[in-house]
């Protein structure tokens, strides 16, 4: 699932900020009116006055700006109205028109403000729901598989990025998908849709996981916009797996993404996988359809597959994340790890991990956790 834990404390810190800023321009008219009587009108300070509409337009819509604009004007009047002779002096005037001038501009970019924000709140409503469509939450339970995850998109502010993964319960198991596409934007996310798509349909159709993997490789050159755009290097490295109605092992083909682990009471181990070119090379690879490997899992045993972007986080001096030595340290020889403390560990050490790093331009991250509980798929 996305990864939304650094949230609650930016919106507080948002509101926090908000409102402060909110009550600024009350403080600076009370101070303009303090320093009025402390000077007992022998000092012309309502020109203080003429910041209080920007100010106001920053927490307010266009109507509150108006008023503050037309309270702050009247203000400037009546002070300058309690000095004899200084209401219609030449640089009284030319303040009241600067107030005027700056409140019409304050108000029009209120305004702008407030529509700026109505389109974000709408965008950001279609990528919550694009989100919910392609990254589905992942289900705690599938039949006799555990599961756990978390996603987490590299660009800040989006929910969508490169990497792809779903699980699903079809007639030959419980199925999985984990993958990375090569580059980032609207065009990774197209062949991720594109992938998914197709993954979730062929899932229930195709016996043979080779034969599933080579359909999803066909709905890449038939839908992806970059091969439209003739992207000779368009690429996606996945793996599917499959859990099989009988229980007790798990198969794998691997299209050039990093094997799956194992970790339970044996300690943390890399399964040994036929690694084939990745989906969307397919054509250049003369040997056919890759190859499953099959991997019998032991009770207590989680199997835990990721994205590049937790393996490439990298440190302050340049090390990138060690995966399995990491899982291997905390819960290498525990009877039965659970899989959200898994993902849980990983999204909070990769963060640690990375939080001093120079480079700050971050890959997508995606990991599932999964195990099986012993009971029949269907």
């Amino acid at each position: 699932m996305p990864d939304r834990s650094r949230r609650p404390d930016r919106d507080r810190w948002s509101l926090v900020r908000q409102g402060w800023l909110w009550w600024l321009p009350f403080a600076a008219v009370l101070a303009d009116l303090a320093m009025e009587l402390a000077f007992r009108g022998q000092e012309p300070v309502s020109f203080l006055l003429t910041g209080v509409p920007p100010l106001t337009a920053a927490t307010r819509g266009p109507r509150g700006t108006a008023v503050a604009t037309a309270v702050c004007l009247g203000l400037q009047m009546l002070m300058a109205a309690l000095r004899p002779g200084h209401f219609a002096e030449q640089h009284h005037v030319a303040l009241y028109i600067a107030t005027l001038l700056i409140g019409t501009a304050s108000t029009a970019l209120a305004w702008q403000r407030e529509r700026t924000t109505r389109h974000l709140i709408r965008a950001r409503s279609v990528a919550d729901a694009m989100q919910q469509t392609l990254l589905r939450p992942v289900p705690r339970r599938l039949g006799p598989v555990r599961a756990a995850g978390f996603y987490s998109a590299g660009e800040g502010g989006t929910l969508v990025g490169g990497d792809l993964y779903d699980v699903c319960t079809t007639p030959f198991g419980v199925r999985v998908i984990i993958g990375d596409v090569r580059g980032k934007g609207m065009d990774a996310v197209q062949t991720v849709a594109a992938v998914l798509g197709s993954f979730r349909v062929s899932a229930h159709e195709w016996m043979s996981l080779s034969s599933l993997a080579e359909r999803l490789e066909l709905s890449i050159a038939r839908n992806s916009p970059a091969v439209e755009d003739g992207d000779p290097e368009l690429f996606v490295t996945a793996l599917v797996l499959e859990f099989p109605q009988g229980g007790g092992e798990v198969r794998v083909v691997d299209r050039g993404h990093p094997p799956p682990i194992v970790v339970g009471p044996q300690g943390a181990r890399r399964l040994a996988t036929a690694p084939a070119l990745p989906l969307g090379l397919g054509g250049m690879c003369p040997d056919g359809p890759a190859e499953a490997t099959v991997h019998a899992l032991s009770p207590g045993e989680v199997l835990v597959v990721h994205t590049d972007g937790v393996s490439e986080a990298r440190d302050a001096s340049g090390a990138f994340y060690p995966v399995l030595e990491r899982l291997a340290d905390r819960f290498g020889g525990a009877r039965s790890p659970d899989p959200e403390a898994i993902v849980a560990f990983l999204r909070s050490d990769t963060e640690r991990w990375a939080a001093d790093a120079a480079n700050t331009d971050n890959d997508d991250q995606a990991v599932l956790a999964l195990a099986l509980t012993g009971a029949s798929v269907l």
